[in-house]
């Protein structure tokens, strides 16, 4: 074969590669728009049986010179990225994604705003015991210049004959301590029906874990003019811990705060796994402000400044934690909550640090 003619073959070779790419170009615009009328009708974007039509189609249809598991493995290929395609345009239309808003939402609380670029922390106990309890944490919490004093009314517990919470009595000891110390409150609510008598109390609205995938709930969050501290599921991924967050700003709230809380793994040495990549993932995806629960991450005392340092020299805006008068003796997750004393020594430690600007 001379030059010539390999250069010719070549030259074919060329136009049928830009041909392909014609080709598999308009088929991308075909799925995009397929994406889109399965997003209106609610369909799930993935269609495993029809996949398997296509490809038998196409095994049908092929002549060679390529074998069957050849040109399956190929469309495969073009299939999986095809799906990826309609993702990314979903991604796009999410009203949380960074693609949408490009720059930094700020919560603003009572004053405090979260996500402006200096750290913003949350502390105090678990659980609301009593008036005396909470005054005695929202006073430390104050003389260490803090401004969000956390407290559990409504306490979803594993098992059914744990403290459950005092309910709206302990909202209004939260309400009166932040109050008298001029603090603002977050609790969490686990009931849509609570939410209209919470707002009353509370100044920022926590979804917890366990009710990260309670639709109505973050509807009805979603609804309200307060802002929203969502934690994320114990075994929800990234994406459908964006998407719990698209539940409440597509009901005109935008005032979000993440909470990265630490997921269920096979590792028992730490009561959740604290997925640290997440923090700086989150902050790329969507404009929303993140901070870490470094309690329920680790449910270690030991180990809570160590991740909290990690937390924020990778970018999160802030640190939650718990903190109680007397641990020992708390009604619930004692092990995890710092005493007063080991609280100063932590928030001392954790002011010497920067924030990681994203």
């Amino acid at each position: 074969m001379s030059n010539q003619q390999l250069d010719q073959l070549r030259n074919e070779l060329d136009d049928v590669n830009v041909e392909l790419l014609n080709l598999i170009s308009k088929r991308g615009d075909l799925v995009k728009s397929i994406g889109e009328v399965k997003e209106q009708q609610g369909m799930n974007r993935f269609d495993p049986v029809r996949e398997r039509a296509m490809l038998d189609k196409i095994v049908e249809n092929n002549e060679g010179p390529f074998e069957n598991s050849t040109v399956t493995q190929l469309f495969k290929e073009i299939f999986k990225a095809s799906l990826e395609l309609q993702e990314d345009d979903h991604r796009k239309a999410l009203l949380v994604s960074r693609k949408n808003k490009a720059e930094d939402t700020v919560v603003n609380i009572k004053g405090e705003k979260v996500g402006a670029g200096e750290l913003t922390h949350v502390f105090g106990p678990c659980s609301v015991e009593s008036y005396e309890q909470v005054k005695e944490v929202a006073q430390a919490v104050k003389k260490q210049g803090g401004k969000l004093l956390r407290g559990g009314a409504y306490k979803p517990r594993t098992s059914p004959y744990d403290f459950q919470g005092l309910g709206e009595e302990g909202l209004q000891i939260l309400k009166r301590v932040a109050d008298e110390e001029g603090l603002a409150v977050i609790s969490e609510i686990v009931n849509p029906a609570d939410i209209e008598k919470a707002v009353d109390y509370i100044d920022v609205i926590q979804i917890g874990a366990r009710n990260m995938q309670n639709f109505e709930l973050l509807k009805a969050a979603g609804a309200v003019k307060k802002p929203v501290l969502l934690k994320r599921g114990m075994s929800a991924t990234i994406s459908e811990f964006i998407n719990a967050a698209e539940y409440i700003i597509s009901r005109g709230n935008d005032q979000i705060i993440l909470c990265e809380r630490g997921i269920r793994t096979y590792e028992k040495a730490t009561r959740n796994t604290l997925d640290i990549s997440a923090v700086p993932i989150l902050k790329q995806e969507t404009h929303l402000p993140v901070l870490v629960d470094v309690t329920h991450s680790t449910g270690r005392r030991d180990l809570l400044l160590p991740t909290a340092r990690a937390a924020i020299a990778i970018g999160a805006d802030g640190i939650m934690a718990e903190v109680h008068p007397d641990p020992a003796v708390a009604l619930s997750d004692s092990a995890q909550q710092m005493d007063i004393p080991t609280f100063e020594s932590f928030i001392n430690e954790i002011n010497k640090q920067q924030p990681v600007k994203s």
